[in-house]
């Protein structure tokens, strides 16, 4: 179990092709965008969030958005260069950056490698021709699969996206389809519940009855079988939702998950940074135009920066370290709440979920066990709430 929690800079690119109708992130379609604004108002925030980090290394870098394979190697380069003279890189450091199957070519795989980028994660999503129209993506099953030939080609390390708990979709037809999955994944595979999210084409189309989700005991199963198939392959879930080879986990997300610092860059984004002692959770303005208009106008876009409190850091901990199989060292534990695990927990929530088998306490830290990160949401409102 690592205490190490690294330090990660994250750069949102918000713009994609089209909005798909499952997604709540900050994305956004535009005719066209100025990308030499873009690119300078990216660098200016780099150079305002780096006065306040000095002697920080990163230990990874990450592109999401949005589609970040849209935007023009040119600027990915001049952004990984300015983090480079700003914190240090080094051959160690993982750079990784979002594609969709639909804005991948040889060309840009190439020009983007030579960048810096050395990890591509593709949004592939299904490996069924009928699940991706009605996922809203614009790529079928053939331009998946040369973008993930692509992607191996060109870049040492890669990932992809699936999204299961669709529509009449079973254990049996979701067993074959991620043996067609395992047959072209590298090290790392990144697998989906789908869920409906407030505010999204998906969610208006669910009400309306449109379309009608496998319903629990289905979707036990089609967990099950992820976890059965891919376990069976080499790749162990290390996360919930996040399986690889040892290894060959996703370095940046292991940022996020073991509560370590990284700052935000871009519309939307969050940071958690540690200054003089004290954890702060940062937030910049998330529509595009406006984030765009505040960086030119005064360098900065934060919309609020908020002082965590030890019981708040204390929750954000377990909330994120118990989706790990490795679950929260007890010295990370201590370095975020100030005392030892059972000093600062309910001892009889944390005595019944010990008892129920949902979470382990050893000398190692606290983790969940593999009943317990199925039904994380429960166990976490059970012992915090």
């Amino acid at each position: 179990m690592s205490a190490d929690s690294g330090f990660g800079v994250y750069i949102h690119w918000p713009f994609c092709k089209s909005k798909c109708p499952y997604c709540d992130f900050n994305s956004h379609v535009r005719e066209r965008i100025d990308e030499t604004r873009w690119r300078d108002a990216l660098l200016t925030e780099l150079d305002r969030a780096a006065e306040a980090l000095s002697g920080r290394r990163v230990a990874s870098v990450f592109f999401g958005g949005g589609t970040p394979s849209l935007m023009a190697p040119q600027t990915a380069a001049a952004l990984i260069e300015r983090i480079g003279t700003l914190w240090g890189l080094d051959d160690a450091t993982e750079i990784t950056l979002e594609a969709n199957p639909t804005s991948v070519e040889a060309a840009r795989f190439r020009d983007l490698r030579a960048a810096g980028v050395n990890r591509v994660s593709l949004g592939v999503q299904a490996l069924d021709d009928a699940a991706l129209h009605f996922l809203g993506r614009g790529h079928d099953v053939a331009q998946a699969r040369s973008a993930v030939d692509l992607a191996a080609k060109h870049f040492p390390r890669f990932s992809f996206d699936l999204i299961y708990a669709r529509p009449g979709q079973t254990p049996e037809s979701w067993q074959a389809e991620l043996r067609a999955a395992l047959a072209m994944a590298g090290d790392h595979l990144s697998v989906y519940q789908l869920t409906i999210e407030a505010g999204t084409a998906f969610a208006t189309a669910h009400v309306r009855g449109d379309f009608v989700l496998p319903d629990d005991e289905v979707q036990g199963a089609l967990y099950e079988t992820t976890q059965a198939e891919l376990e069976a392959a080499g790749l162990p879930a290390y996360e919930i939702s996040n399986h690889a080879r040892p290894g060959a986990e996703c370095r940046h997300n292991l940022v996020y998950w073991r509560y370590g610092d990284y700052v935000g860059i871009g519309p939307g984004a969050h940071g958690r940074l540690t200054i003089d002692g004290q954890k702060c959770a940062i937030r910049n303005r998330r529509a595009p135009e406006t984030w765009l208009q505040a960086i030119e106008a005064s360098g900065s876009a934060r919309e609020e920066i908020t002082v965590l409190a030890e019981a708040e850091r204390r929750e954000e901990l377990l909330m994120m370290g118990l989706r790990l199989r490795e679950g929260v060292a007890r010295k990370r534990f201590h370095e975020e709440a100030g005392a030892e695990i059972e000093a600062t927990l309910d001892a009889n929530r944390l005595r019944t979920l010990i008892d129920g088998e949902f979470l382990i306490l050893d000398e190692a830290g606290l983790r969940a066990t593999a009943a317990g990160r199925q039904r994380l949401n429960a166990v976490l409102v059970a012992l915090l709430a």
